[in-house]
């Protein structure tokens, strides 16, 4: 699905929305949530184009974060225009981390899929959401800093699949800035294959049918290749790659 210029700028608003930072600084065309968790997208400084940027604002963005005693985080498309920036950020110590897809899709796609039964959507997550999403092979501290940051968020669905008084599958989907954003998705081990998780995702599709949203976005790793089949086959397709840039050395004299 192409994307236009305007098209960045609102999925990353969206994405800060879902993810609900503790707080969000601003310099033009960057957005700069800070965050004492784990989750990455709530604590790197992302920009809000995919213009060439002016790489004099590395030590702005930098002393932003330092000033408020955050480590400098940052969230940058693997695109040619950003190519200045990553090698001004290898001179300043930094390295880049954990390659991950933002991938698009139309809420029709997710629609066009086999009706089958609907999921479970919810205005707060309940305790079986969370033993689901906080569960098996979720690191403990990175599960519930995820949760904290979920619970920030304005206007998320908590959507469940159960079966016989079960959750097997969960995941959030945010509305906001005209996208459906797609997050946490989980399915429990034993389960996997049964296309609960594209359940799900037609279920959240319905509800953002319903509010006049026409688009869907979801992050995933680039590296986690069942998700990346299912996705692919439900429709979606890279809009752009990135990593995440973490200081690791010093910088070089």
């Amino acid at each position: 699905m192409p994307l236009r210029a305007s098209d960045i700028e609102t999925l990353e608003r969206a994405t800060l929305q879902a993810v609900a930072p503790e707080a969000v600084e601003i310099l033009p065309g960057w957005l700069l949530p800070m965050d004492g968790g784990t989750v990455g997208r709530a604590h790197s400084a992302v920009p809000l184009s995919h213009e060439q940027p002016d790489t004099g604002v590395l030590n702005a963005i930098v002393n932003r974060y330092e000033a408020r005693g955050f480590a400098p985080v940052f969230r940058l498309p693997d695109i040619d225009a950003f190519h200045g920036m990553h090698r001004a950020l290898q001179r300043q110590g930094f390295t880049r981390r954990q390659p991950t897809l933002t991938q698009t899709a139309r809420v029709a796609d997710l629609l066009a899929m086999p009706a089958g039964l609907a999921g479970e959507l919810a205005a707060a997550p309940d305790a079986a959401w969370l033993a689901m999403f906080l569960g098996e092979g979720l690191d403990p501290v990175d599960g519930i800093s995820r949760a904290r940051s979920l619970a920030r968020a304005a206007g998320t669905m908590y959507a469940s699949w159960r079966e016989d008084g079960q959750t097997l599958a969960c995941g959030a989907a945010s509305f906001s800035h005209g996208w459906l954003g797609v997050h946490g998705m989980r399915t429990a081990a034993a389960q996997r294959g049964r296309g609960l998780a594209a359940r799900l995702l037609r279920t959240m599709a319905q509800e953002a049918e319903r509010r006049g949203i026409e688009r869907v976005f979801l992050q995933v790793d680039a590296s986690n290749a069942p998700a990346l089949s299912l996705y692919r086959r439900l429709g979606f397709g890279t809009a752009w790659p990135y990593a995440y840039w973490r200081r690791t050395q010093p910088p070089s004299a």
